[in-house]
């Protein structure tokens, strides 16, 4: 497999490396934070489900303590601007869809497009991270997968009600992966990730997501069409 054989030619102390290694860390930082506080806002609109919510917030902010760690281990400070840029579009989109009592928008973003993207970022990484690194991605990834599942069960109780607003959010957000996607696929490459990995791995993991919430293979298939489009 090409990206197991690329690690053999990493190295992680390059200026080359630790230039991309500076966005896509700073990435991965930004994005447990914008998990942190959008948990955090979830839990003001589920309050029945807020100590749960903030829970999640918290394991978030640990992932993110992670990766700064990360950052040291390789001497690399994160581009934390080029970070908020990159996720200024879900994060104004989750913060308008909270202010207008959009709960299952801001599921969706969060917990299914957010998860899944990390979910698949941390997937591919892993096995060509450095060995700090590696070990704290994948903890990180085994939490991820229950955030992930708390949209999930909470979209599948809710289903029917939820349906229609899914289907407009997934058609305003998705596109915004594959933009996403675009702009470090040159950095990836420079980590050894592959951006066919990266895109296989969010559309198995989001279409697993949507199928367990309750939409048919046809939905998916015309739902996950809103990203493909812009590849």
């Amino acid at each position: 497999m090409p990206q197991l054989e690329a690690i053999q030619d990493i190295d992680f102390h390059s200026e080359t490396y630790k230039d991309a290694y500076s966005r896509i860390n700073a990435i991965v930082i930004e994005g447990e934070q914008e998990a942190y506080e959008n948990y955090h806002s979830l839990g003001g609109l589920l309050p029945d489900q807020k100590d749960q919510l903030v829970g999640l917030a918290k394991m978030e902010s640990r992932h993110k303590k992670g990766f700064e760690a990360c950052g040291r281990n390789l001497k690399v400070t994160p581009d934390m601007e080029f970070a908020r840029q990159f996720f200024s579009p879900l994060h104004e989109n989750f913060q308008t869809a909270a202010a207008e009592n959009k709960t299952v928008t801001c599921l969706l973003i969060q917990s299914l497009i957010i998860e899944c993207f990390a979910i698949a970022a941390y997937n591919i990484y892993i096995p060509v991270a450095d060995d700090f690194a590696r070990k704290i991605t994948e903890g990180v990834v085994k939490d991820e997968y229950l955030h992930l599942n708390f949209g999930e069960e909470w979209l599948k109780a809710n289903f029917e009600a939820s349906k229609a607003e899914l289907e407009e959010a997934n058609r305003a957000n998705l596109p915004i992966v594959w933009k996403m996607l675009n702009q470090v696929d040159v950095d990836a490459k420079v980590l050894g990730m592959e951006r066919e990995a990266l895109v296989e791995d969010f559309m198995i993991q989001y279409g697993e997501a949507l199928s367990n919430i309750g939409f048919t293979t046809r939905d998916i298939m015309r739902m996950s069409a809103y990203g493909l489009a812009t590849v």
